[in-house]
């Protein structure tokens, strides 16, 4: 049996605080609304999940599928963030109380991200050039961070690219052909690469935080 890394340990220990206030909310305040907390969490484990398995040795096309799945389901890492438009609505629970579960939530799903996303850059830097690696990965997060913007305002889901394809596509086509009439879209959606870009990039700067992943084998 594959013992569970401590840095794993920590995290999942983070995952259940905050499934502990989402409970506790429920019981408490008798409200049901951050429940979703957990399924989005769940979803953010997945591209966190399919990025340990791709420095394993498989055939191209089953490493290309691979990466297809991890970079469908990557936006639902970063997408935790912006559930934090849902301080806005009226509730009998504190602000801060909501405020410190979706921050938590939010916390734990961008550590997710940015640790699938350092394991495909360690893969990538072996098979392109440095230059190439410095233009692919701010690619991922643009491409990241318009994901997120589907799902948060047009509520597309990543299984719609299965159950819903030619709508999806019909949506994303639009804002492509005519940029112009979507400044939201790309406002957003450039504000957002920024953002998770230069977190990324902190993140890599910080030698605890990657020392202790290389020592934990990521």
């Amino acid at each position: 049996m594959k013992r569970i890394s401590s840095f794993d340990q920590l995290l999942y220990s983070f995952i259940a605080f905050i499934a502990v206030l989402v409970i506790f909310r429920f019981f408490y305040f008798h409200s049901r609304h951050f429940i979703f907390l957990l399924w989005n969490l769940f979803l953010a484990w997945l591209p966190y999940t399919f990025s340990r398995y791709f420095g394993n040795e498989q055939a191209g096309w089953k490493k290309l599928l691979l990466f297809g799945l991890w970079l469908l389901f990557l936006p639902n890492a970063f997408y935790i963030v912006t559930d934090l438009v849902h301080l806005r609505l009226p509730s009998a629970v504190p602000v801060w109380f909501d405020a410190a579960i979706i921050f938590s939530a939010a916390t734990a799903g961008l550590i997710m991200a940015f640790i699938s996303v350092y394991r495909i850059e360690k893969y990538l830097v072996q098979k392109f050039a440095g230059w190439q690696v410095a233009l692919i990965i701010p690619a991922i997060f643009f491409l990241s961070s318009f994901g997120v913007y589907l799902g948060r305002y047009l509520r597309w889901n990543s299984w719609d690219i299965v159950a819903n394809p030619a709508e999806l596509l019909v949506s994303i086509a639009g804002r492509v052909i005519a940029p112009q009439d979507h400044l939201r879209t790309w406002g957003m959606t450039m504000v957002l690469t920024g953002i998770f870009s230069l977190l990324y990039y902190t993140f890599k700067k910080m030698p605890v935080m990657v020392g202790a992943i290389k020592k934990d084998g990521f």
